[in-house]
């Protein structure tokens, strides 16, 4: 474990620490990152792991609600899940067997992590020393759901002098898609085995139930900057031409957005005779114009709404999972910018994926349209099969 590559490794860690703590230390009072930052990088309410468990790493939301169909089957050994972000850690919470913890900076790894049965790495969460550690401590380690992005891959070949040394530390890994492990082969990779994306087997449930509102419902789900403005004149334009009763309900995807969000559903209610409400003050979905300012509430009106318009795919972003509307037998529309859910995509089946300036036009083509689904293509049963070998007390 001794080597020259990871001492200076552990070193260049050590200084961009260093180097970074003012920043951090800044950051760590911002609302946002004020549970994560102390716990990741001062080890803040983050104690090691109980031993001998099973050990799930998922950076955020996406991949925490992924694990639902490995956790499951998983009845006698303790669950340990680290997250990156705060709503992968909400995510992970869920789980009601489970530790969650935030994952501490490489630097801590050596000092912090302790061995387990099995560690499962979910896409592209590529730390050295979490891999290291967990080796030299005779933990299983396993790569589960990894892919490469068509933009990532140029930057991951610049690194493979890097990504060759990680991946001894590997046992199995994987992949999405056959491109997949042609491109972690390239990098030095071993031990691959193509399954499919794990996301399409995950449970996908509503947590409460609300009344569906008359009409016609369409829910802006996981809206970023810029795009509310454009859903709300597309919705305008729609109602133009549409004489059933329309509701247009708009999630945003961060919190810290829902006041500017708010006051620009307000200033176009104002100025073109709409209804408006709030959801965190009341739960009733009929007016013209809702904003749904509370947290963990998407899958709830997805089950209720006809329409789902995914953002992210409309300012740069990369767009968002389209799982979950479909899984609720809504029409999927979405931008083109779905860079980051390209793999997800390829198994939607009658989705619109649009430029900014046809959403109109999608909301009525989306009348005549059946309701999006997937072409299921997921084998679970190996990594279930090694879940359950280190299933026991």
């Amino acid at each position: 474990m001794r080597t020259p590559f990871l001492i200076l490794y552990y070193l260049i860690s050590v200084l961009i620490y260093l180097i970074s703590l003012p920043v951090i230390l800044v950051y760590s009072f911002k609302k946002k990152y004020k549970a994560s930052l102390p716990s990741r990088f001062f080890l803040n309410k983050t104690p090691s792991f109980s031993k001998a468990g099973i050990w799930f790493h998922a950076c955020s939301l996406g991949e925490a609600k992924a694990l639902s169909p490995l956790i499951e089957d998983i009845t006698k050994a303790q669950v340990n899940i680290s997250v990156i972000t705060h709503t992968g850690f909400s995510a992970a919470s869920v789980y009601k067997k489970a530790q969650v913890r935030y994952l501490p900076y490489e630097l801590f790894m050596p000092f912090w992590q302790n061995k387990q049965r099995l560690l499962i790495v979910l896409e592209a969460e590529l730390w050295y020393m979490l891999f290291v550690c967990a080796k030299a401590r005779g933990t299983k380690t396993v790569l589960l759901n990894a892919r490469i992005s068509d933009r990532s891959y140029g930057k991951y070949l610049k690194m493979r002098w890097f990504y060759s040394r990680l991946f001894k530390y590997v046992d199995l890994i994987y992949v999405q898609s056959k491109v997949d492990k042609e491109r972690f082969e390239s990098l030095g990779a071993t031990n691959l085995k193509v399954i499919g994306n794990i996301k399409l087997a995950q449970v996908i449930e509503a947590s409460r139930e609300y009344t569906k509102a008359s009409g016609l419902s369409i829910v802006a789900g996981s809206t970023h900057e810029g795009e509310e403005e454009l859903i709300i004149k597309a919705f305008l334009e729609f109602k133009k031409i549409h004489n059933e009763r329309l509701h247009l309900i708009i999630v945003p995807r961060h919190p810290e957005r829902f006041e500017k969000v708010y006051e620009l559903m307000k200033s176009f209610s104002k100025n073109n005779d709409l209804s408006l409400s709030r959801f965190s003050q009341s739960s009733s979905l009929e007016s013209d114009l809702i904003l749904i300012d509370k947290m963990g509430e998407l899958n709830n009106i997805y089950a209720v709404s006809d329409i789902a318009v995914l953002g992210g795919g409309f300012a740069a972003i990369g767009g968002h999972n389209p799982l979950e509307p479909i899984a609720f037998g809504c029409k999927v529309i979405s931008g083109k910018n779905i860079f980051n859910q390209k793999e997800l995509f390829k198994y939607v089946k009658n989705a619109q994926l649009i430029e900014n300036d046809e959403l109109a036009q999608a909301f009525a083509k989306a009348l005549d349209m059946p309701s999006s689904s997937i072409d299921d293509k997921v084998d679970l049963h190996e990594i279930k099969r090694l879940i359950k070998d280190c299933d026991y007390v």
